[in-house]
């Protein structure tokens, strides 16, 4: 593992996931997220931990949000 690979991991081990406020409180689909690691925005399912986050370039999540909230995705 490269020193950067390493660096990542332990971000992500201590990163703040913080729930989406889409995923609702009944048990349904739940979404995380960790948005303070270095250029890159954490994605994964609370419902599944043990499963790897997907990591996403801070700038292609920021398009991601804005096409949301602008409804052209």
């Amino acid at each position: 593992m490269t020193a950067r690979a390493h660096d990542l991991a332990k971000e992500l081990t201590n990163a703040t996931w913080v729930k989406s406020s889409r995923s609702g409180t009944t048990g349904g689909n739940r979404v995380e997220v960790a948005l303070h690691i270095r250029s890159i925005v954490a994605v994964r399912d609370s419902k599944s931990l043990h499963t790897s986050a997907v990591l996403i370039p801070r700038a292609a999540w920021s398009s991601f949000l804005t096409s949301m909230k602008n409804r052209t995705l």
